[in-house]
This record gives structure tokens, sequence and C-alpha cells, in this order.
């Protein structure tokens, strides 16, 4: 495996590649007979880069194929248009590219921030018009070396992604080039699809199998031509989501075109919990309802989802791969650029979910209150007074009729306290204290995750295991737990801190207690104005090389977090 990484100027170029398994780098700097020479030596094996799928691939095929590099980066930074529509030549150089970057990442300076390590930028400017000087070369070899050794750290901690399209390769027999391709493209490829065009994006039908009575609002508000579109103008000129909101068992609830979403806001709540969460929701409705992309094999998606069940209960880790197929299909449904794309089938899809976990919730809620439904789940709870086991039967009927109704499965989980922001924050706790969580403010963090990370321990302690806020706070002295990593976006030309243009943008910032510490403001591009960057200190000292190990100075401000946590549990309604 080679991990590789380009910086390109008006009139230079350079590269670093790692063979990490033979623990070899490489630097080419504008010689592209090397570059070459190196392609060919190394065109077996398997390239690793961050954004490469959009970016260095094409940097690298530009300049095998002879191509100012130059003219490939302009082409996709500036123009933004795709590296392979540059020339057709590029096709005469293949090259098994794997990119580690997911289409929901902030960028790899932010996975650096999150994992401690040196986030400060070279000085070199990339707009710089001349030819750079040998130091300044040097300069660059030495950060990007330093980003070729960061994209290697985020392929660790996603290596199982890795290994699941591995395996999803060889289980398919498929050649080893296509481990350049997306997730969806391969699931695509998997199934068969054929690219195909629909006009019929909001034809939807509704599952034969509901049985809705009290609330046949919302499927009245499905069948009305006026709501089947994405976004509606009101008479303000403000573009919304078009939905539906409603009271259902005494919830605010949405429907639309996405999940459902409904929840008792800022609920605390002791006592006897049942969640309900339908098993592979989307891929059972497939299946079940026949609501595969028409542009696919319908029996090749069963199989694969049968092969899946089969492999994950006897604990195979061929389970993974197949994973990544189910679990694509749907995405791949409403992205017009995948063979996969039907609109149609995915709105069912959304439509039948929604509407059948809408049934399930009008039959529980003569028996027992609901508390917060999600895409693919409810959770509610016994009323005061009542008994567990008689309770948990009685659900476990009315769930028992549901599924054989509906020919999907529910999975039960018990819990005994409650703790929720909204329906995207939340923390429920079982009776042995181990917890599951969603949301910024309490969600299970990682090296790759790593945003304020002592406030979220903070209000984890308290509501599960009953910690102050001020102990937790106060008894950490790991400085990285303190930190938050901002990163702007191209909006914006730079932060200040303070007053002063940073070189960075993207930030470690820390509370201070020394008041003569300024703050952080970004500069839109367009207007020149600064904006507060958002919820980041008064008082702001910045760390942006290493902290990995490092110890909390005196002047940390540990105030300012405490008031944080106590400002999150109140938006929790705890306190």
């Amino acid at each position: 495996m080679i991990f590789y990484d380009f910086e390109v100027f008006k009139y230079d170029w350079l590269v670093v590649l790692i063979d990490a398994a033979n623990k070899k780098e490489t630097v080419i700097a504008n010689d592209s007979q090397k570059m070459i020479d190196f392609y060919r030596e190394n065109a077996s094996e398997i390239w690793i880069g961050y954004n490469s799928r959009h970016y260095d691939q094409w940097i690298l095929k530009s300049i095998l194929a002879g191509f100012n590099p130059k003219e490939m980066n302009d082409w996709i930074i500036l123009e933004d248009r795709p590296g392979w529509k540059f020339s057709n030549v590029l096709r005469d150089f293949p090259l098994n590219n794997y990119d580690v970057m997911s289409n929901i990442d902030r960028g790899l300076k932010t996975f650096e921030g999150f994992m401690g390590s040196d986030i400060r930028e070279s000085s070199v400017p990339f707009d710089i018009d001349r030819k750079l000087t040998d130091a300044e070369i040097e300069e660059t070899v030495k950060y990007c070396r330093h980003d070729v050794e960061q994209t290697i750290e985020v392929f660790l901690e996603r290596y199982s992604d890795f290994e699941a399209q591995v395996g999803l390769i060889e289980m398919f027999h498929m050649p080893l080039s296509n481990i350049s391709k997306t997730k969806v493209q391969l699931a695509a490829e998997i199934l068969e699809a054929k690219k195909r065009k629909y006009n019929d994006e909001f034809d939807i039908s509704f599952p034969e199998t509901m049985q809705i009575q009290k609330y046949n609002a919302v499927v009245d508000w499905y069948r009305d031509p006026k709501n089947r579109c994405y976004k509606r103008t009101d008479s303000r000129g403000r573009t919304k989501k078009t939905q539906l909101e409603i009271i259902v068992a005494g919830v605010p609830h949405q429907f639309g075109w996405g999940g459902v979403h409904g929840a008792r806001e800022k609920y605390t709540g002791t006592g006897y919990f049942i969640n309900m969460d339908v098993a592979s929701l989307y891929p059972s409705l497939m299946i079940q309802y026949n609501l595969h992309s028409r542009s696919c094999n319908p029996s090749k998606f069963n199989d694969i989802v049968d092969t899946r069940l089969k492999y994950k209960a006897a604990k195979n880790p061929l389970q993974a791969p197949l994973k990544i197929v189910i679990n694509g299909t749907y995405g791949a449904m409403k992205d017009s650029n995948n063979p996969l794309y039907d609109p149609r089938q995915a709105n069912n899809v959304c439509v039948y979910g929604q509407l059948l976990l809408l049934d399930l919730m009008e039959h529980l809620e003569p028996y027992c209150e609901i508390i917060q439904s999600n895409t693919d789940g409810v959770l509610v709870k016994m009323p005061d007074g009542g008994d567990p086991d008689e309770f948990y039967h009685l659900v476990d009927d009315i769930a028992f009729e549901w599924e054989q109704r509906t020919g999907l499965n529910l999975e039960f989980d018990e819990y005994v306290k409650v703790f929720q922001k909204d329906v995207n924050n939340y923390i429920i706790v079982d009776a042995e204290g181990k917890y599951k969580s969603k949301g910024a403010y309490v969600k299970k963090l990682s090296r790759l995750d790593y945003d304020l990370p002592i406030v979220n321990k903070a209000l984890v302690d308290f509501m599960v295991y009953g910690v102050p806020v001020d102990k937790t706070i106060l008894g950490c002295n790991n400085i990285r737990d303190f930190q938050q990593v901002k990163k702007i976006s191209n909006k914006y030309t730079c932060i200040r801190h303070g007053g002063v243009r940073l070189n960075e943008k993207c930030v470690r910032v820390f509370a201070s207690k020394i008041q003569s510490d300024g703050g952080l403001t970004k500069i839109h591009g367009t207007t020149g104005r600064p904006a507060k960057i958002e919820n980041t200190p008064e008082h702001a000292f910045l760390l942006n090389d290493s902290v990995d190990g490092a110890s909390v100075p005196p002047y940390l401000d540990k105030q300012w977090y405490i008031d944080m946590a106590y400002k999150r549990l109140n938006d929790f309604g705890v306190i």
C-alpha cells in the first residue's frame, strides 16, 4: 500500500509517498520522469490518500500523461470540475486508488485536531507567483509528510471500512481496480443495476397492511398532490422542507420525505421503558413490499440480505462486506448519478416506513406513554404503578400482531431512565447502568470525533452515574479533553484571534483566564465582515501544535466548561 499526498503551486509540484509496509518514504519534486518510474514500479499497489478520489489521483495522472499539474489543479479547485473530464488520455493510467475520506468529513485538518496532532499550516502560500526556493520546498515537504502520516492514522482508525470493501471485492470476484469506487457504486455493480430515467418520483403508494384510523390526517397529507415536493416557499419567500407537523399520542411529530420524528422535549423520566426498533427497516421494506430500485436485480438483493443474516447469526466476519451493499442501496436510489437511482421507490420506502411506524404508535397509545419516535423505532413508558411483566407482555402482544400483519420484525430493549433534549439528543439508561446516547452533546466519542470531550463526559457522568459536573471537570488535567476544534468554510477568508490574522483555517481553541486573550472571529470572503466563531469563549488561547499527552496549564478557564455543561443540562431540562 502506498499512502500519498500532492501539493501543487503555479511553478512547482511535489508529492510525498510512504510505503507503510516497508517503512519507506519517497519524495518527488518537479521530476516527472521519477514520478513515471515510481508509478510503473508500483502500479499494482493500492494507493491511499485523503480526498484522493477527487484530487490527488488526477494530479498524478495528469503528470503521467504529460500535462501541467497546475492546469489540473485549477480545473478541479477553481473551476470545480471532475478530474476525469479533463482528458480521455487519463484513462491510459489505471490506479487502484482508495480514498480514506467519507462524504460527511470536514477535512483532514479537523481529524488532525481531534487526534491532538500538530495542525499548524505551512507558511508557504499556495498562490505564490514564482518558483519556490529550496527552503520553501523543504518546508512544504515537511507539512506534506505530516499530512500523509495523519492519513495513515485516519486509515487505521477506519481500517474496518477498508477491510469490508476489500472483502466485498473478493466475495464477488471483482477486479482490484474497484477499490477506487465508492460503496454505493460497488452496490450498484453487484446488484446488476442499469441506469434508467424515471418521471414518476412522487407517484407513491401505501402499504395495504396498515391499519390507521385515528391519524388518517397523515395518510391524507401524503395523498394531497400539493405536498408532493421536498421544499416549498412560504409567503415571506422563505424556503422550508415540505412536512406535516401533527400531535401523535401527545407528542409533536413531523412527517415528510425523510423519516418520522417526534419527541417530548426536555423530558426526564424514571420508570420502566421499552424501546422498539424495526430490524433493518429499509431493506426489510424493500423485500416485504417489493420496493427495490426498478433498475436492479431484486432477487440478488434479497439473496444478499438472507446471506448476511446467516453470517451475522454465525458471527462470520463476511457479514460486514454484505452490509455495505445493503446499507448503501437506499441512499443510492436518491443519487441521480448512480445506476440504482429510482426516486419513486426511495420515496415509497420512506413513506411505508413512516406510516407503519405511525400504525404501531396508534395501537400502543391506549396502553402506554409515547416518549419518542424516530425513523425506525419508538420508545414507550409503562404507566406509573403498573407491573413490568404484565406491561411487557401487553406491548409484546401488540408488537406481535403488528409484526405478523406488516411482515417486519421488532427488537426490544428495556431501560429505566431517560434524559431527552429532543428527538436528536438523548441518553437512555438500562438497569445495569449501560446507556445508549445520540446527539452532539452526549454521543460516544472517538479519536476522529473528539470535540469538547470534557463537557460531553460531564453530562454523561451526571445523567448516568450521578457524578457532579464540577467534580468531573475540575478533576481532569488532560488538555486535549478541553479542546474545541474549529474550521472555517470557504465562505471565509481567515480566522482572527484578538484581531490578529492567523495563517491557519483550522484551530484548536481553549478557554483562557487571561483577560487580555482575545476571542475568535472569521472574516467573510464577500462582505469582509467579521463574525464570532460559534460557541467559542470570549477569552481564548490556541494550541495548534501537538497536545497529545499534554497537561492543563494554570491559565485554562475550567469554569467556562462548567458553565457550558450546566447550560447543556438545562437544555435537557435536567436542572
